[in-house]
Protein backbone atom coordinates (compact mmCIF):
# COMPACT_ATOMS: atom_id res chain seq x y z
CA UNK A 1 0.00 0.00 0.00
CA UNK A 2 1.28 3.75 -0.71
CA UNK A 3 0.45 6.84 0.11
CA UNK A 4 0.22 9.77 -1.99
CA UNK A 5 1.12 13.03 -0.78
CA UNK A 6 -1.74 14.71 -3.67
CA UNK A 7 -4.25 12.74 -2.41
CA UNK A 8 -5.79 12.08 0.86
CA UNK A 9 -3.71 11.03 3.30
CA UNK A 10 -3.74 6.88 4.54
CA UNK A 11 -3.12 6.43 8.52
CA UNK A 12 -1.64 3.00 9.27
CA UNK A 13 -0.72 1.71 12.56
CA UNK A 14 3.01 1.74 13.92
CA UNK A 15 4.93 -1.25 13.00
CA UNK A 16 8.30 0.10 14.24
CA UNK A 17 9.98 -0.43 17.44
CA UNK A 18 8.47 0.93 21.11
CA UNK A 19 10.15 3.89 22.03
CA UNK A 20 12.32 4.35 25.21
CA UNK A 21 9.95 5.63 28.12
CA UNK A 22 10.43 6.73 30.72
CA UNK A 23 7.59 7.29 34.21
CA UNK A 24 7.25 10.41 35.96
CA UNK A 25 9.55 9.41 38.87
CA UNK A 26 12.78 9.49 36.84
CA UNK A 27 16.49 10.54 37.69
CA UNK A 28 16.23 14.49 39.20
CA UNK A 29 18.75 16.57 38.18
CA UNK A 30 20.37 19.17 40.68
CA UNK A 31 17.78 22.17 41.98
CA UNK A 32 17.33 24.91 39.15
CA UNK A 33 18.07 28.35 39.84
CA UNK A 34 14.94 30.92 39.69
CA UNK A 35 14.19 31.86 36.06
CA UNK A 36 15.67 34.89 35.21
CA UNK A 37 13.13 37.46 35.22
CA UNK A 38 11.58 38.19 31.18
CA UNK A 39 8.23 39.45 30.56
CA UNK A 40 5.39 37.57 28.62
CA UNK A 41 4.60 39.92 26.07
CA UNK A 42 0.59 39.76 24.30
CA UNK A 43 -0.70 41.70 21.59
CA UNK A 44 -4.28 41.24 19.76
CA UNK A 45 -5.97 43.01 16.80
CA UNK A 46 -9.14 41.93 17.70
CA UNK A 47 -9.37 41.84 21.34
CA UNK A 48 -7.17 43.68 23.11
CA UNK A 49 -8.58 43.10 26.87
CA UNK A 50 -7.91 39.39 25.83
CA UNK A 51 -4.12 40.18 25.20
CA UNK A 52 -3.90 41.76 28.56
CA UNK A 53 -5.45 39.31 30.39
CA UNK A 54 -3.91 36.32 28.93
CA UNK A 55 0.01 38.55 29.67
CA UNK A 56 -1.09 38.81 33.37
CA UNK A 57 -2.63 34.90 34.27
CA UNK A 58 0.70 33.38 32.12
CA UNK A 59 2.79 35.46 34.59
CA UNK A 60 0.98 34.12 37.70
CA UNK A 61 1.26 31.31 36.10
CA UNK A 62 4.92 31.27 36.20
CA UNK A 63 5.54 32.96 39.37
CA UNK A 64 8.42 31.29 41.38
CA UNK A 65 8.95 28.53 38.63
CA UNK A 66 12.49 27.56 38.36
CA UNK A 67 14.39 27.16 35.43
CA UNK A 68 14.30 28.64 31.75
CA UNK A 69 10.72 29.05 30.51
CA UNK A 70 9.58 30.11 26.81
CA UNK A 71 6.51 30.42 25.93
CA UNK A 72 4.73 31.10 22.21
CA UNK A 73 1.11 31.47 21.59
CA UNK A 74 -1.01 32.49 18.77
CA UNK A 75 -4.99 32.46 17.90
CA UNK A 76 -6.14 33.07 14.41
CA UNK A 77 -9.70 33.88 15.28
CA UNK A 78 -9.13 37.10 17.76
CA UNK A 79 -5.44 37.04 15.89
CA UNK A 80 -4.09 37.15 19.50
CA UNK A 81 -0.40 36.51 20.17
CA UNK A 82 1.63 35.94 22.92
CA UNK A 83 5.69 35.17 23.23
CA UNK A 84 8.23 34.85 26.21
CA UNK A 85 11.73 34.27 25.22
CA UNK A 86 11.26 33.32 21.95
CA UNK A 87 14.86 33.08 20.48
CA UNK A 88 15.97 31.19 23.33
CA UNK A 89 17.79 27.87 22.27
CA UNK A 90 17.00 24.65 23.79
CA UNK A 91 17.57 21.04 23.13
CA UNK A 92 14.67 20.14 20.97
CA UNK A 93 14.65 16.20 22.48
CA UNK A 94 11.57 14.50 21.10
CA UNK A 95 9.53 17.68 19.34
CA UNK A 96 12.10 17.59 16.73
CA UNK A 97 9.55 14.84 15.09
CA UNK A 98 7.04 16.35 14.18
CA UNK A 99 9.75 18.21 11.64
CA UNK A 100 11.34 15.22 10.37
CA UNK A 101 7.63 14.14 9.37
CA UNK A 102 6.65 17.62 7.67
CA UNK A 103 10.60 16.81 6.16
CA UNK A 104 9.76 13.91 4.57
CA UNK A 105 6.14 14.85 3.04
CA UNK A 106 7.55 18.19 1.72
CA UNK A 107 10.57 16.52 0.30
CA UNK A 108 7.80 14.19 -0.97
CA UNK A 109 5.78 16.72 -2.49
CA UNK A 110 8.52 17.81 -4.77
CA UNK A 111 8.74 14.94 -6.32
CA UNK A 112 4.64 14.28 -6.17
CA UNK A 113 5.31 10.54 -4.94
CA UNK A 114 3.59 8.35 -2.77
CA UNK A 115 4.83 7.42 0.78
CA UNK A 116 5.52 3.83 1.22
CA UNK A 117 4.18 1.69 3.35
CA UNK A 118 7.50 1.87 5.52
CA UNK A 119 7.52 5.40 5.62
CA UNK A 120 3.82 5.48 6.37
CA UNK A 121 4.25 2.80 9.75
CA UNK A 122 7.60 4.89 10.55
CA UNK A 123 5.80 7.82 10.48
CA UNK A 124 3.05 6.75 12.89
CA UNK A 125 5.59 5.20 15.66
CA UNK A 126 7.61 7.95 15.53
CA UNK A 127 5.03 10.48 16.70
CA UNK A 128 1.98 8.90 17.98
CA UNK A 129 4.59 6.76 20.52
CA UNK A 130 7.04 8.52 19.89
CA UNK A 131 9.36 5.80 18.51
CA UNK A 132 12.95 6.65 18.52
CA UNK A 133 14.19 4.03 16.58
CA UNK A 134 11.66 4.69 13.79
CA UNK A 135 13.08 8.83 13.96
CA UNK A 136 16.90 7.76 13.48
CA UNK A 137 15.37 5.73 10.28
CA UNK A 138 13.74 8.64 8.78
CA UNK A 139 16.86 11.25 10.05
CA UNK A 140 19.26 9.09 8.51
CA UNK A 141 17.06 8.22 5.14
CA UNK A 142 16.22 12.13 4.75
CA UNK A 143 19.48 13.85 5.46
CA UNK A 144 20.52 16.65 7.20
CA UNK A 145 21.02 18.65 3.71
CA UNK A 146 17.25 17.92 3.34
CA UNK A 147 16.55 18.68 6.67
CA UNK A 148 17.90 22.00 6.80
CA UNK A 149 16.44 22.78 2.89
CA UNK A 150 13.07 22.68 4.59
CA UNK A 151 13.99 24.74 7.31
CA UNK A 152 14.61 27.21 4.85
CA UNK A 153 11.23 26.80 3.15
CA UNK A 154 9.34 27.05 6.77
CA UNK A 155 11.41 30.52 6.96
CA UNK A 156 12.77 28.70 10.94
CA UNK A 157 15.82 30.53 10.64
CA UNK A 158 17.36 29.72 13.81
CA UNK A 159 16.61 25.80 14.26
CA UNK A 160 19.81 23.96 13.73
CA UNK A 161 19.60 20.04 13.33
CA UNK A 162 21.84 17.96 15.58
CA UNK A 163 25.33 16.97 14.76
CA UNK A 164 26.59 13.44 14.70
CA UNK A 165 22.66 11.67 13.84
CA UNK A 166 21.77 13.44 17.64
CA UNK A 167 18.55 14.66 16.08
CA UNK A 168 17.26 15.28 20.17
CA UNK A 169 19.88 17.58 20.13
CA UNK A 170 18.49 19.99 17.08
CA UNK A 171 18.58 23.40 18.92
CA UNK A 172 14.78 24.49 18.57
CA UNK A 173 13.70 27.93 20.01
CA UNK A 174 9.33 29.43 20.25
CA UNK A 175 9.33 31.54 17.15
CA UNK A 176 10.17 28.56 15.29
CA UNK A 177 8.02 26.17 16.37
CA UNK A 178 5.41 28.78 16.65
CA UNK A 179 6.47 28.69 12.59
CA UNK A 180 5.88 25.22 12.46
CA UNK A 181 2.86 24.58 13.78
CA UNK A 182 1.48 27.91 11.80
CA UNK A 183 2.25 25.93 8.33
CA UNK A 184 0.46 22.15 9.46
CA UNK A 185 -2.56 24.36 10.78
CA UNK A 186 -2.67 26.83 7.77
CA UNK A 187 -3.11 26.66 3.58
CA UNK A 188 0.55 27.43 2.69
CA UNK A 189 2.97 26.82 0.08
CA UNK A 190 5.34 24.64 1.76
CA UNK A 191 3.44 21.87 2.86
CA UNK A 192 -0.03 20.31 1.05
CA UNK A 193 -3.34 20.20 2.61
CA UNK A 194 -3.04 16.38 2.28
CA UNK A 195 0.32 16.16 4.29
CA UNK A 196 -1.22 18.90 6.53
CA UNK A 197 -3.99 16.56 7.38
CA UNK A 198 -1.34 13.91 8.19
CA UNK A 199 0.47 15.58 10.83
CA UNK A 200 -2.48 16.72 12.58
CA UNK A 201 -3.79 13.43 12.38
CA UNK A 202 -1.53 11.46 13.51
CA UNK A 203 -0.37 14.20 16.05
CA UNK A 204 -4.09 13.99 17.62
CA UNK A 205 -3.49 9.93 17.80
CA UNK A 206 -0.70 10.32 20.50
CA UNK A 207 -1.08 7.05 22.87
CA UNK A 208 -2.46 8.24 26.30
CA UNK A 209 0.62 8.54 28.63
CA UNK A 210 1.95 10.81 26.26
CA UNK A 211 -1.17 13.45 26.47
CA UNK A 212 0.19 15.44 28.67
CA UNK A 213 1.31 19.67 28.51
CA UNK A 214 -0.20 21.66 25.97
CA UNK A 215 -3.24 19.68 25.97
CA UNK A 216 -4.11 20.57 29.99
CA UNK A 217 -7.37 22.30 30.46
CA UNK A 218 -8.34 22.31 26.88
CA UNK A 219 -12.45 22.28 26.44
CA UNK A 220 -14.24 19.78 25.44
CA UNK A 221 -15.38 20.03 21.85
CA UNK A 222 -11.76 21.10 20.82
CA UNK A 223 -9.76 18.94 18.52
CA UNK A 224 -6.23 18.25 20.22
CA UNK A 225 -2.95 17.89 18.23
CA UNK A 226 0.29 17.16 20.60
CA UNK A 227 3.73 16.39 20.56
CA UNK A 228 6.06 16.10 23.84
CA UNK A 229 9.96 15.92 24.30
CA UNK A 230 11.75 15.22 27.70
CA UNK A 231 15.75 15.08 28.18
CA UNK A 232 18.15 14.91 31.28
CA UNK A 233 21.56 16.06 31.38
CA UNK A 234 24.42 17.07 32.87
CA UNK A 235 24.20 20.76 32.09
CA UNK A 236 20.76 22.68 32.26
CA UNK A 237 18.91 19.30 34.10
CA UNK A 238 15.92 18.23 32.34
CA UNK A 239 14.30 19.86 29.23
CA UNK A 240 10.93 19.45 29.36
CA UNK A 241 9.12 20.62 26.09
CA UNK A 242 5.14 20.64 24.59
CA UNK A 243 3.60 21.84 21.05
CA UNK A 244 -0.08 21.97 20.59
CA UNK A 245 -2.35 22.84 17.82
CA UNK A 246 -6.14 23.38 19.30
CA UNK A 247 -9.04 24.15 17.29
CA UNK A 248 -12.94 24.20 18.36
CA UNK A 249 -15.58 26.73 20.31
CA UNK A 250 -14.96 29.58 18.13
CA UNK A 251 -10.71 29.02 18.43
CA UNK A 252 -7.91 27.79 16.44
CA UNK A 253 -4.42 28.10 18.15
CA UNK A 254 -0.98 27.15 18.80
CA UNK A 255 0.67 26.57 22.38
CA UNK A 256 4.48 25.91 22.18
CA UNK A 257 6.10 25.90 25.48
CA UNK A 258 9.66 24.84 26.01
CA UNK A 259 11.79 24.68 29.31
CA UNK A 260 15.31 23.69 30.54
CA UNK A 261 16.69 23.80 34.15
CA UNK A 262 14.12 21.37 35.47
CA UNK A 263 14.88 19.49 38.71
CA UNK A 264 13.16 16.61 37.37
CA UNK A 265 10.82 15.78 34.37
CA UNK A 266 7.29 16.05 36.21
CA UNK A 267 8.18 19.72 37.76
CA UNK A 268 8.77 20.52 33.59
CA UNK A 269 5.73 19.04 33.15
CA UNK A 270 3.93 20.41 36.02
CA UNK A 271 5.09 23.88 34.82
CA UNK A 272 3.92 23.57 30.69
CA UNK A 273 0.60 22.44 32.99
CA UNK A 274 0.17 25.98 34.55
CA UNK A 275 0.64 27.87 31.33
CA UNK A 276 -1.28 25.83 29.26
CA UNK A 277 -4.40 26.16 31.71
CA UNK A 278 -3.78 29.44 31.82
CA UNK A 279 -4.02 29.98 28.35
CA UNK A 280 -7.18 27.60 27.90
CA UNK A 281 -9.33 29.11 30.62
CA UNK A 282 -8.41 32.78 29.26
CA UNK A 283 -9.76 31.63 25.67
CA UNK A 284 -12.83 29.54 26.63
CA UNK A 285 -14.00 30.37 30.23
CA UNK A 286 -15.33 28.11 32.68
CA UNK A 287 -18.73 29.09 32.08
CA UNK A 288 -18.56 27.98 28.31
CA UNK A 289 -16.64 25.05 28.89
CA UNK A 290 -17.16 23.04 32.41
CA UNK A 291 -15.34 20.04 31.42
CA UNK A 292 -11.75 20.30 30.99
CA UNK A 293 -9.22 17.60 29.12
CA UNK A 294 -7.55 16.31 32.37
CA UNK A 295 -3.39 14.87 31.05
CA UNK A 296 -2.07 11.78 32.35
CA UNK A 297 -1.77 11.13 35.76
CA UNK A 298 1.87 9.21 34.27
CA UNK A 299 3.19 11.02 31.63
CA UNK A 300 5.81 9.60 29.66
CA UNK A 301 7.82 10.39 26.74
CA UNK A 302 10.88 8.61 24.80
CA UNK A 303 14.38 9.91 26.36
CA UNK A 304 16.30 10.76 22.89
CA UNK A 305 19.91 9.25 22.16
CA UNK A 306 22.70 12.24 23.61
CA UNK A 307 26.10 12.12 23.97
CA UNK A 308 27.52 11.12 27.95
Amino acid sequence: MTHRISRRARFLSAGAAAAVLVPVVGVAAATPAAAATAQVKCTSSAQPELAKKLAKDITAALKNRKGTIAVGFYDKATKTNCTLRGSTSFDSASVVKVTVLATLLWDAKKTDRYLTTRESNLATAMITKSDNNATTTLWRQLGVTKIKKFLAAAKMTKTVPGSGGYWGLTRVNVTDEQKLLSLITGKNAVLSDNARAYILKLMNKVVRDQRWGTPAGAPSGTAIHVKNGWLPRSTHGWRVHSIGAFKGRGHDYTISVLTHGNSSMNYGVDTIQKVSKAIHKDLTPLTQAPTRFAPTDTPKEATVPAPQ
